[in-house]
């Protein structure tokens, strides 16, 4: 999500920097938004944050340099969001990484994208335990995906990250590997898994989500190398197969085998 160029970086926000030292108070949520040429969309999403009622919020927006307005928005929502910055990145994931960098020691994360909205939260963040990573189900247009965790994380990513509450101190570095185009948010969740980390469902988290996107296809290639990555080559054929599966039972229209870096 970035511009090109030397660029000399604009930052704002009711935080004075970047600086995540200080720790959360408990409960803390932090929302990060990653965006690029998104001023069209990104209003959409900062009130959806700033309507949250009952909850210890801090939105942090970060911005790949964007050229057509995105920034005149950040400044117009200055005091309501903790910190903002645009400046070129090296991608999405790049991006991301610069938001958790930024969440306070403490904090539970959650990514919106720009025109994503987050309409339920559980009640009570600060009840659950310092392990649990929370996920709930995500609108996509008149679609609701059903997140799922457990052993089927082994294969295949069914959490979005609209709808999923990391605590940072399971990460206390920012976690996504820049190796990956479209699924290091999925390599995060194995490692999560394969550390013990605890998924928890909730009834009450609930976004709103655009369709579409080099999302909505799926990469074969970059999924198995993420699995053979982090539970070795038997795993990766068990998932082949299942994406074989897949395949027969939904159509393979939406099935890639090319390697999603090369455009």
């Amino acid at each position: 999500m970035s511009g090109a160029g030397i660029v000399e970086p604009l930052r704002g926000g009711t935080r004075p920097t970047a600086d995540a030292a200080v720790p959360a108070p408990p409960g803390l949520l932090t929302i990060i938004t990653v965006v690029y040429n998104g001023a069209g969309a990104l209003e959409r999403t900062i009130q959806s944050v700033i309507a949250i009622r009952g909850h210890l919020v801090e939105y942090l927006v970060i911005d790949g340099g964007s050229h057509d307005g995105t920034t005149a928005l950040l400044q117009r929502y200055n005091d309501r969001i903790a910190f903002w910055v645009s400046e070129p990145d090296r991608g999405l994931y790049d991006a991301m990484n610069k938001g958790w960098a930024a969440a306070r020691p403490g904090s539970r994360i959650l990514y919106l994208g720009a025109g994503d909205e987050i309409l339920t939260l559980p009640d009570d963040l600060a009840s659950y335990g310092p392990r649990d990573v929370i996920y709930g189900d995500v609108e996509l247009g008149a679609r609701l995906f059903r997140s799922v965790a457990g052993p089927g994380l082994r294969m295949i990513n069914r959490l979005h990250h609209q709808a999923l509450l990391v605590p940072k101190a399971l990460s206390p570095a920012p976690p996504f590997d820049l190796a990956y185009t479209v699924y290091a948010d999925f390599d995060f969740n194995q490692r999560l898994l394969k550390a013990g980390a605890r998924f928890v469902r909730s009834e009450q988290l609930r976004a709103r989500a655009l369709p579409g996107g080099l999302s909505s296809s799926f990469f074969v290639r970059e999924s198995l190398a993420v699995v053979r990555k982090n539970f070795g080559p038997a795993w990766a054929t068990v998932a082949a197969g299942y994406y074989l599966a897949l395949g027969f039972k939904k159509g393979f229209g939406h099935l890639s085998f090319r390697d999603p870096r090369r455009r």
